[in-house]
């Protein structure tokens, strides 16, 4: 994977849905916005490009295909993703923060059966993130988060299939730089104050 050689950071946020990513990316996107900088908070998949909309058709049960032709997808998507916002962002100086990136690809994949070290193939030519944060919640809380957001439940959404997630989300820090799992269950606040410990020593150091 490509190190990140422009002037912005790019920090990711990974985990099972429900383990509260989405809370604390914007909570960071605050955080760093009151210390005067200059931020985008985007996500995968995209919402607005043509290949975004169509995986979210199938992680809605709206559309089947192949768990291989899928990643292919999201790694189109996140191509995308990286040429028309990340990017230049990272040149502007600005801080990106995403809700998930390749290594949802990774953890989600494997759990449908495809090869790992095909889908590290596939995503071998993109930025490898400044900081990646992995939030480490129990399946069954994070179902029960979902089910109290009142969201119907995507492709991946049942306990058996986040537990296989999870099995690939925590060898990621062996295998890749600047990654690491924080635990995710304890009050939202306790939670952020990792999150800037982190922050502050591997990327602001």
């Amino acid at each position: 994977m490509k190190r990140n050689p422009h002037p912005g950071k790019f920090i990711v946020f990974e985990g099972l849905d429900g383990s509260g990513k989405t809370t604390q990316a914007n909570f960071l996107r605050i955080f760093l916005k009151r210390k005067g900088c200059r931020i985008v908070l985007t996500k995968e998949p995209t919402q607005d490009s043509v290949v975004g909309r169509k995986i979210r058709k199938v992680l809605d049960g709206k559309l089947e295909i192949r768990p291989n032709i899928l990643q292919q997808l999201f790694a189109k998507d996140r191509r995308e993703h990286l040429e028309n916002v990340i990017i230049p962002a990272l040149k502007a100086g600005e801080v990106v923060i995403s809700d998930r990136y390749y290594f949802s690809s990774f953890a989600f994949g494997v759990s449908s059966g495809v090869d790992l070290e095909w889908l590290i193939q596939i995503n071998d030519e993109f930025l490898l993130p400044d900081l990646t944060l992995i939030l480490k919640v129990f399946p069954a809380i994070c179902l029960k988060r979902i089910e109290k957001r009142g969201d119907p439940k995507t492709l991946f959404e049942e306990e058996k299939k986040l537990r296989k997630i999870w099995q690939t989300y925590q060898i990621l820090p062996k295998r890749f730089a600047n990654v690491h799992i924080i635990g995710g269950e304890k009050p939202i606040k306790q939670v952020f104050s990792k999150i800037k410990a982190l922050l502050h020593s591997q990327v602001y150091s």
